[in-house]
């Protein structure tokens, strides 16, 4: 490759403070010179969003470019990005996803070791030091609940299940003869794995380079996790009329078959509730056993959504 050849695409939702941490520090990587620009694209936002992006784009060495569409999901405004861009490889990021320095030149590297059209690279993202990632937060990230990240080593080829789109980059020519995202995904999740699983059939080679790191600038509490796993329930119920889905069906339904599988689920449900004590360590920073994690969230994020008043105390005033 000659002279810039990278485009780096945001989609973006009312988070326009996070936003432009996460512009200037793309602005800031060691290797900027080779991003031939940046795209934003904004899925309706009401907060200012625009103004944020034309300050940014005054003093950004780096073209910035705006675009605005209605509200339609994160599948939408990423496909946007991939018809605009002019680069011949295409960063993922999130708006709350900041680069660290080099990050891009991480991503460069490895697909001019890797040139074939085919290759991919998939980064890592872990919780940003300012936000004081507790240690649930943190096995969240890495235990396959919100990512899977201990799953991984560096350079293997990584499942569909590991296509987090986040942090990734592919060459377009790729991705435009192959598969973009499913649009009719309006709901948040799923989109990026499903996407994957098609990709990966046409021959995507998608590696692990965990040196190419952004830093995930959000706290998320028990509550917050348990939150999310409910708000994803539709998502993962459209997921599962797709082929993808239906295979990560069957991946899921293969594990809890077993007879281990079957005791931990009673173990869980019965254990948990004499342990709910100690549920308020989970938002502490004193580390707990894994195991104890993975039990309160699959008890709790498993539980009704909308309980009665006083049934559920994570339900009000959050």
């Amino acid at each position: 490759m000659a002279g810039p050849e990278l485009s780096v695409v945001i989609p973006t939702y009312n988070r326009k403070d996070i936003l432009r941490k996460t512009l200037a520090a793309y602005c800031s990587q060691s290797a900027s010179q080779e991003i031939l620009e940046i795209l934003v694209v904004d899925d309706g936002s009401t907060d200012g969003t625009d103004s944020v992006v034309a300050q940014s784009g005054l003093e950004s060495p780096i073209p910035i470019r705006y675009f605005r569409q209605d509200n339609r999901g994160i599948g939408s405004a990423r496909n946007h990005g991939i018809r605009e861009a002019r680069g011949e490889i295409i960063l993922f990021g999130d708006d709350d996803v900041i680069p660290t320095a080099n990050l891009v030149s991480e991503h460069l590297a490895w697909h001019r070791n890797y040139p074939e059209a085919s290759v991919g690279v998939l980064g890592y993202v872990c919780w940003s030091p300012e936000v004081h990632p507790t240690p649930f937060m943190k096995w969240l990230g890495l235990d396959g609940v919100l990512f899977g990240y201990r799953d991984l080593s560096r350079g293997m080829q990584v499942e569909f299940a590991h296509c987090y789109f986040n942090n990734t980059s592919l060459k377009i020519e790729f991705l435009r003869e192959n598969g973009t995202f499913d649009e009719d995904f309006r709901s948040y999740g799923y989109e990026d794995v499903e996407l994957g699983y098609r990709l990966i059939k046409r021959g995507l080679r998608l590696l692990y380079n965990p040196d190419a790191l952004g830093y995930h600038y959000k706290y998320i509490s028990f509550a917050d996790a348990c939150r999310r796993a409910k708000g994803v329930v539709a998502a993962r119920k459209f997921f599962e009329t797709k082929e993808a889905g239906m295979v990560f069906a069957r991946m899921g339904a293969q594990k809890k078959a077993g007879l281990a599988s079957r005791l931990k689920r009673l173990s869980v449900r019965t254990l948990v509730p004499f342990l709910s004590p100690i549920k308020p360590l989970l938002d502490s920073h004193l580390r707990l056993p894994r195991i104890l994690y993975r039990a309160f969230y699959s008890y709790y994020a498993a539980r009704p959504a909308a309980p009665q008043a006083g049934v559920e105390e994570d339900s009000a005033g959050e």
